[in-house]
């Protein structure tokens, strides 16, 4: 039986979970909370309910406790021998003014007695501080979010990494220990904070959730930055990207392309839908420069229309700072880290897309309204 989904509520969790006792950070289904803009509370989807509307959040996302996010993210705000990790952010807490290419924001956590973990992803700047107590920024409010959770075993962060090390986010707390990772040569160079040196490519990476009896697939695409290589090297190492391809991919066991440059630049249309092979429906902010793109049949980028509605939770882009899309046809849902910008093409940006049906259907709603 699925141990109960992240962001559900407290009661229901002491009624309904199984709960480890080594560690109770972790759920074992993908579960997404979106907060839209002005409202204190969030929308639940849970990966393996049965099709219907979102739940509602009972408790103030900002209470240290009534709500399953602030329990899952115990033993990051606080102190637990056993629990480990690894927080990254663009706008890390109680540092102003940070620049960086990068605008990724997680949280990996493990345990050092189980073979568990979990991949926090969300879009909130200056949290969670780390062992400080919970401290949700009020300001946020204001602005909508998005807050994913995945469980996964122990084997799978290394997949994690391969992708976030090309996107190089701003790590601000790690207490990870190497004796935990040291089959995992992408983390370690992620924790000690490397960066890739070959010239752009893209990496495509496959997890999936603890849940033997209904996993769900995350596939994961990140792109590095193209402004540091120089033209010339850029042609150079594609004329060899075919052969490199095949020879990194039968000494390592993680996938990772070489693109060449045209192909590298823009992470919706040259690293998505590329991937996907099938329209998607946008839900971001977007620049004057970058349209909508119907050229290619069945692979195109449609912009959703703002404002939007979450069931009764109202959401425009003026406030909506969340990046995701769908695709047409199902049943994938991305989120995304960078918005729908001309400026992104040269920079790092990562995809997280999860296949699944009752995610999908929830965004998908959302997304019923397109621009021309």
């Amino acid at each position: 039986m699925c141990l109960h989904y992240f962001f559900s509520l407290i009661y229901y969790i002491l009624k309904r979970q199984i709960v480890r006792t080594e560690l109770r950070i972790h759920c074992k289904c993908r579960t997404i909370v979106y907060k839209a803009p002005g409202q204190a509370t969030g929308k639940i989807i849970e990966a393996t309910a049965a099709a219907g509307n979102w739940q509602d959040g009972a408790a103030l996302i900002a209470n240290d406790q009534g709500h399953s996010f602030a329990t899952a993210l115990q033993h990051v705000v606080r102190e637990n021998q056993n629990v480990k990790f690894l927080a990254y952010n663009n706008a890390p807490p109680g540092v102003p003014s940070i620049k960086t290419k990068s605008n990724s924001k997680g949280v990996i956590i493990l345990s050092t007695t189980t073979d568990s973990a979990a991949w926090i992803v969300h879009t909130v700047p200056g949290f969670p501080a780390a062992k400080t107590g919970y401290n949700w920024p009020l300001a946020e409010n204001a602005r909508g979010h998005l807050l994913i959770c995945l469980t996964i075993l122990e084997s799978q962060i290394n997949a994690i990494a391969a992708s976030l090390l090309l996107v190089q986010p701003l790590i601000h707390y790690n207490d990870i220990p190497k004796t935990e990772t040291a089959a995992m040569p992408y983390f370690n160079k992620l924790a000690e904070g490397k960066i890739p040196t070959l010239p752009p490519f893209t990496s495509r990476q496959t997890i999936r959730t603890q849940n033997d009896a209904a996993p769900v697939i995350v596939h994961i695409y990140s792109k590095s930055e193209s402004s540091k290589y120089g033209e010339h090297e850029l042609i150079f190492h594609s004329s060899f990207r075919t052969v490199f391809s095949k020879l990194f991919h039968a000494i390592a066991p993680l996938r990772v392309y070489v693109e060449n440059y045209h192909d590298f630049l823009e992470i919706y249309k040259k690293v998505i839908v590329k991937a996907l092979k099938k329209t998607i429906k946008v839900w971001s902010r977007r620049d004057s420069k970058l349209k909508g793109d119907c050229r290619v049949s069945q692979r195109h980028i449609r912009l959703i229309k703002s404002p939007a509605v979450v069931v009764d939770h109202n959401t425009n882009l003026e406030a909506d700072i969340t990046n995701w899309a769908v695709s047409d046809p199902g049943n994938i849902f991305c989120h995304i880290d960078k918005p729908y910008f001309k400026n992104q093409t040269r920079e790092p940006a990562m995809a997280i897309c999860i296949d699944n049906i009752n995610i999908f259907t929830r965004f998908d709603a959302i997304a019923a309204q397109l621009e021309d």
